[in-house]
């Protein structure tokens, strides 16, 4: 079966108060429940603000390292879900029901090659 990175767009500055955010994970969590019991979950994540970023940034010779985000703008990467499905349409539906429960975008991109297993 295919891989598919779900990516979780966020918007920048502080994340909501938690009687906004607790159902929303609780409704995340959700979603990675039923992923797991359909056998398509594989591994997700949440992310730091990009603040904490680190670029290492190849020049000539030499690694430079710079800190904070890449790329600026007013949406982050703020966690990702990688899962398993038989075609896009199938990963799209899992994206659909992440976009529900995050109230986020959600990017849909198959992997072009995975390590893991």
């Amino acid at each position: 079966m295919q891989q598919y990175l779900l990516s979780i767009y966020q918007p920048d500055g502080n994340p909501p108060p938690p009687e906004v955010l607790d159902p929303i994970m609780r409704d995340v969590e959700a979603v990675n429940s039923e992923l797991r019991e359909a056998g398509a979950w594989v591994f997700s994540g949440g992310l730091h603000p990009p603040g904490t970023a680190t670029v290492l940034r190849l020049k000539g010779d030499e690694v430079l390292t710079t800190d904070g985000p890449y790329v600026e703008g007013k949406e982050h990467l703020g966690g990702f879900t990688v899962i398993q499905a038989p075609d896009l349409d199938a990963a799209l539906a899992w994206g659909r029901k992440l976009a529900r429960a995050t109230t986020l975008p959600i990017e849909v991109r198959p992997l072009a090659y995975s390590s893991l297993g």
